[in-house]
């Protein structure tokens, strides 16, 4: 059963119908054809509707989906019918065969294609040049045989004119070695006339309409179809086919074959010999005939490379041998014009012989020795005409539909035989099964002596003249009694038939009326013994090789030439041995509607062409009492899930028990009846109903199976996470070890370095330990630096301590910090000389009263006063207050604020000097330090240092910020204090803006 066709498809095996009956077949064909699935299968058989649309199901991602997968595992497909035909010629090492059949437009010649396709695409895994050669020519022969061989008609713009049966030769490895293509029956009346609508064979408009200026010239062919009575019907005819492109596709394809290219000019000169005999006219003057335009005697006798009389002569006369004496027998203007119509179409039907043993000359195999190289087996393809009934049937769709009655009876009957020998194989019983025997047709069309091609044979063979209504009488007194035959004499009243004209026949596709008209003529297939001559006796010994009866004496007796209807039944008998010889397999093309739309399906037309191929009986025969059937191991594979006694695995002695164990779970065991190695089950509800089990277990079973295969990849994940991470942990130690192991090398004798290791280059630390190298080098340098302080006098580490904490706050965000200079800290002693005594005074007289221990910072300072005005001031800075000193009073006391009152300070990033202290009462100091010596002496870093390193001391926090502009508050106000610089500005000072203060300091 086809695998991921639900349902809403239909049911993809016309085997698997509840009931098997017309309407139902009709339904599910139908359903499937709409919603885009072309093919189905009756068992084996494919039946494939034509889609007139192209579609995306044969690349080389669906050919992957097919090869070497069984019948039942993939929707129905013509590559599933390839696919098993090859693999049973590879396994069981038995020659095959796969018939397509349907009538003209169901799309016969692409299936054949892509059958050919999918062949070549699953051979030569090895790349065998050779072999690559062979499959080459293979798929290019047939592009050749479709332009020499087909033509549009009204039901198909490629319609196959001739039936074809390829054999493709393999050797042990199954490769193609090589192939040999089989003709049958090439419509050679459409090479000089055509229906409303036709077109004549391809090959005529391909090189009109196709070949170079330069070819045509030298065959006086113009490029007009209309200017050749033989092709100018179908002049006008719109099609999808580009002849420009097919002529220059056809050329290559026979380079690529082998054709030589004297050859492919000879095929050119034989097409514009043919079209330039369509334009041959003859007329009477009295007893003479004449040809009327005579310069197209020079051109055939230039073409055909023979002298222009005899050409002139092998048209108007024919040579007749009496006895001894030979005479020249003029022809009537009737009788020219039917030789000359006769002549193109033998030499059209000589060229095609001959293209397709050229061919076979190329592509059969050479060389092969069985004993040496192994079985050679075949795999043939047959692609031929289907049964056909037009508004006006002659000889040709007699014989077609006879071929049809061949195929049909040879189809039920390799059916029925492989049926009843599985059956028998098996030991199930078998049930006589209905179905329409044509055995009858064929003999009424075949036997000898009493059948049609038997009558019309003595017709021909009757001396004097014979007519085609004399052959009717002759059926009609021959067949009067049979049941398939009647006519409009035997039957009076039936006015579809015409008197002395038409016959019917009820073949087992329905009845088919034919027209007499032209049989004798057509079953003679006469050609002139003249005509012969002149075509061997060319200088060109391509021409020349295709005529050899041409070389054979006037006066010497032959044989009468075997009829074309006998040659037909000949070569009809041969094709049925040679299928009956091989395993077959079948597929049944359907053509859903004539106006070659995608969307439409006549429900009447294509249930006549279900009746006529037999489709239904095919059904039958195939379901014989059981729907379906399995091997037991295949039938387990599918549905062991179903129950718990076969699930995963059964320990059942066999695997027959192990099914009987399944269906009686199921409670089917009333529908299915047990072989020696197959179950049949009778209805196909139980089959689906085992799917639809089938079905929700597979669910549970795929929803289990992630569960458990997502659970071990994750295990698989964390275990290689793991693994990475101890790998990693490892690596990371090695790396430590070696770092540390280094570092400790290179300060191994840093303690006796004068410079204590300050020379010495750290190694470049793996990535996971810069920050532990930033540590390592802060926990070193602060050993050099501790082991450096020891040095130092007791006095100077305060400062030391200052500067450190300066440089820790300040560092990055001012450029001149003044560490490099001593800090003195009390500068008001220093910068005015003639005013330490008043200073000295005054700060011994604060520190008895405030109890201070020491002074941190002293300095002249230019400081906005409580009336926002700037004023020069002095400030001393204690460990317990910040004083503000009236310098021009003697350094007199204004105003202390006590340190724990001071929250912070800010200072700019510039040079200038700028310092604010910010108070908890909102009542912050802005003062900008002056005097000072000398002026390019930056002494902001000392005063945030110093502060800083008492606060630390305290254990208490200062803020330190260092940003442009300043934000402060002065009596509870906010206020902005920004630096500008000023050229033409001797000293800082500050003057009033709309948000705050601004400083101006000097530009130079």
């Amino acid at each position: 059963m086809a695998e991921h066709e639900s349902l809403e498809f239909g049911k993809a095996d016309f085997v698997l119908l509840d009931t098997v009956s017309t309407p139902e077949f009709m339904a599910n064909l139908k359903l499937r054809f709409e919603k885009g699935r072309i093919y189905t299968y009756i068992g084996e058989v494919v039946v494939s509707v034509n889609p007139y649309r192209s579609m995306n199901i044969y690349g080389r991602d669906t050919i992957e989906q097919y090869k070497d997968r069984e019948l039942y595992e993939r929707p129905p497909h013509l590559f599933a019918i390839a696919d098993a035909a090859y693999k049973a010629m590879k396994r069981r090492n038995k020659d095959n065969c796969i018939v397509i059949s349907g009538e003209s437009g169901a799309g016969k010649t692409e299936a054949s294609k892509y059958i050919m396709q999918y062949i070549a695409a699953i051979t030569n895994p090895g790349q065998r040049a050779e072999v690559e050669r062979v499959k080459n020519m293979l798929l290019k022969s047939n592009c050749v045989l479709e332009a020499f061989g087909n033509a549009k008609t009204n039901r198909n713009d490629n319609s196959s004119r001739f039936g074809k049966y390829m054999d493709i030769n393999f050797d042990f490895k199954g490769d193609p070695i090589g192939g040999h293509i089989s003709n049958y029956l090439l419509e050679k009346s459409r090479v000089i006339v055509q229906q409303s609508g036709e077109r004549s064979f391809h090959s005529f408009y391909q090189l009109v309409l196709g070949g170079p200026e330069q070819l045509l010239r030298s065959l006086h062919i113009q490029k007009d179809p209309a200017a050749y009575n033989y092709i100018k019907v179908g002049r006008q005819v719109k099609s999808s086919i580009n002849d420009a492109a097919d002529f220059k596709a056809v050329a290559d394809a026979m380079k690529v074959i082998g054709f030589a290219p004297e050859e492919i000019q000879t095929v050119y000169k034989i097409l514009a010999t043919i079209l330039h005999l369509g334009n041959m006219k003859f007329a009477s003057d009295g007893d003479v005939t004449l040809i009327e335009n005579g310069k197209l005697v020079s051109v055939l006798g230039e073409l055909l490379s023979t002298k222009q009389e005899n050409v002139e002569k092998a048209l108007l006369y024919r040579t007749v041998s009496t006895g001894r004496d030979v005479i020249d027998k003029q022809h009537t203007e009737q009788e020219a014009s039917y030789g000359r119509d006769a002549l193109a179409k033998a030499i059209y039907e000589r060229l095609f012989c001959w293209i397709v043993g050229r061919i076979n000359d190329i592509i059969e195999v050479k060389n092969y020795d069985a004993k040496v190289h192994g079985k050679n087996t075949v795999i043939g393809v047959l692609d031929i005409y289907g049964f056909e009934i037009f508004q006006n049937n002659s000889f040709e769709q007699f014989c077609i539909n006879y071929c049809n009655e061949k195929l049909q009876q040879l189809f039920i009957q390799l059916v029925l035989r492989q049926e009843q020998e599985e059956y028998q194989r098996e030991g199930i019983p078998w049930k006589h099964i209905d179905y329409f025997n044509n055995q009858i047709i064929v003999d009424l069309v075949e036997q000898q002596h009493k059948g049609i091609f038997a009558i019309l044979d003595e017709a021909c063979m009757n001396v004097g003249k014979v007519t085609d209504e004399m052959f009717l009488q002759a059926l009609n007194s021959k067949l009067a009694k049979h049941a398939h035959y009647s006519s409009r004499k035997l039957c009076p009243t039936d006015k579809s038939l015409e008197f002395d004209r038409d016959f019917r026949i009820r073949h087992y596709a329905g009845n088919v009326v034919y027209s007499v008209v032209s049989f004798i003529d057509k079953n003679k297939d006469t050609l002139f013994q003249d005509f012969k001559r002149l075509l061997y006796n060319s200088s060109n010994p391509v021409l020349k090789a295709m005529w050899p009866e041409g070389k054979l004496s006037i006066t010497e007796v032959t044989k009468r030439p075997l009829t074309a209807a006998t040659l037909f039944r000949n070569s009809m008998i041969s094709l049925v041995e040679n299928l009956s010889s091989k395993e077959p397999y079948y597929v049944r093309c359907i053509k859903p509607n004539d106006l070659k739309s995608p969307l439409l399906f006549e429900d009447e037309r294509c249930r006549h062409q279900v009746e006529y191929l037999g489709l239904l009986e095919n059904v039958r025969v195939r379901r014989a009492g059981f729907a379906y059937r399995q091997t037991y191991e295949r039938f387990l594979q599918r549905y062991k899930m179903i129950s718990q006694f076969t699930w995963p695995n059964h320990d059942l002695p066999t695997d027959r028990e192990a099914v009987m164990r399944l269906v009686q779970g199921c409670g089917f065991e009333q529908d299915v009846a047990y072989g020696k190695t197959k179950v049949f089950i009778r209805t196909p509800r139980t089959l689906f109903t085992l799917e639809e089990q089938r079905a929700q277990m597979v669910q549970r079973i795929v929803i289990f199976l992630q569960k458990v295969w997502r659970g071990t990849i994750a295990r698989l994940q964390y275990r290689r996470m793991r693994a990475a991470l101890t790998i990693i942990r490892f690596y990371r130690r090695y790396k430590v070890k070696s770092y540390i192991r280094e570092v400790a090398r290179r300060f191994h004798n840093v303690l006796s370095m004068k410079d204590k290791g300050k020379h010495v280059k750290w190694p470049t630390p793996p990535k996971v330990l810069r920050k532990f190298e930033e540590a390592l080098q802060g926990i070193y340098n602060r050993w050099r630096a501790s082991h450096l302080i020891r040095t130092l006098p007791p006095e100077d580490l305060p400062q030391v301590r200052a500067k450190v904490a300066a440089l820790e706050t300040l560092k990055g965000h001012r450029a001149d910090l003044g560490l490099q200079r001593a800090w003195e800290g009390n500068y008001l002693k220093r910068d005015k000389p003639e005013a330490v005594s008043s200073f000295t005074l005054v700060s011994s007289e604060l520190q008895r009263k405030d109890k201070f221990m020491s002074v941190l910072f002293s300095c002249h300072v230019r400081k906005i006063n409580r009336f926002n005005k700037a004023e020069d001031r002095a400030i001393l800075i204690t460990d317990r207050h910040l004083y503000k000193m009236d310098p021009l009073k003697q350094y007199k006391p204004m105003k202390s604020i006590p340190l724990y009152n001071v929250t912070g300070v800010s200072v700019s990033p510039g040079k200038d000097q700028l310092v604010v202290f910010h108070t908890k009462d909102s009542r912050d100091l802005i003062a900008c330090l002056q005097g000072v010596v000398p002026p390019s002496e930056s002494r902001v870093g000392e005063l945030v240092g110093v502060l800083a390193s008492h606060f630390k001391s305290e254990k208490r926090k200062l803020q330190v910020s260092t940003v442009s502009p300043i934000q402060c508050s002065m009596h509870g106000k906010k206020c902005t204090i920004v630096v500008e610089t000023k050229i033409n500005q001797s000293q800082p000072d500050f003057t009033k803006s709309r948000s705050g203060y601004i400083l101006s300091v000097p530009g130079n």
